[in-house]
């Protein structure tokens, strides 16, 4: 009996790891998220999972500077799951969600300038965040960590 349940778990794991993710599965994003730094303050909030698709706004202050404001969406397309930036004065951008592990969504759209990739990562209690990609011929990024404003 042991020997059936094994084989039955060996056999159903592959077809659970080649599902295709969901919105849904990226609910541990959801919350409003802040990291405060001596150069100003970052602000993101996405809201839960909802008929296959979150929304997000950012916001960054800089000192002696005008906010900063980004609208993004995680919605279901036919191409998969896709995170969708739109920052003011540029076309909204698509990136398509890689597969990969609970817990991490790699964002990708290599025809993109910069950046090409948009990574969330759950760190602990907070939701860490990267962008990164090439530019002026070499690999750069940007990181925040948040943690939870509510």
């Amino acid at each position: 009996m042991k020997r059936l349940v094994l084989t039955l778990l060996l056999c159903a794991a592959p077809a659970a790891a080649n599902e295709p993710a969901t919105v849904a599965d990226l609910a541990w994003m959801s919350g409003e998220w802040i990291q405060e730094t001596d150069g100003g303050t970052v602000r993101e909030t996405w809201s839960t999972p909802y008929q296959g698709a979150m929304a997000g706004v950012g916001q960054t202050h800089r000192p002696g500077k005008p906010m900063s404001p980004e609208f993004m969406t995680i919605t279901t397309r036919p191409a998969g799951v896709t995170f969708t930036a739109y920052v003011a004065g540029r076309p909204p951008t698509p990136f398509l969600l890689k597969p990969g592990q609970p817990g991490v969504a790699e964002f990708e759209n290599l025809g993109h300038d910069f950046p090409q990739r948009v990574i969330y990562r759950r760190c602990e209690a907070d939701l860490c965040a990267r962008i990164e990609g090439m530019a002026d011929g070499k690999t750069q990024g940007m990181d925040w960590r948040y943690r939870r404003a509510r």
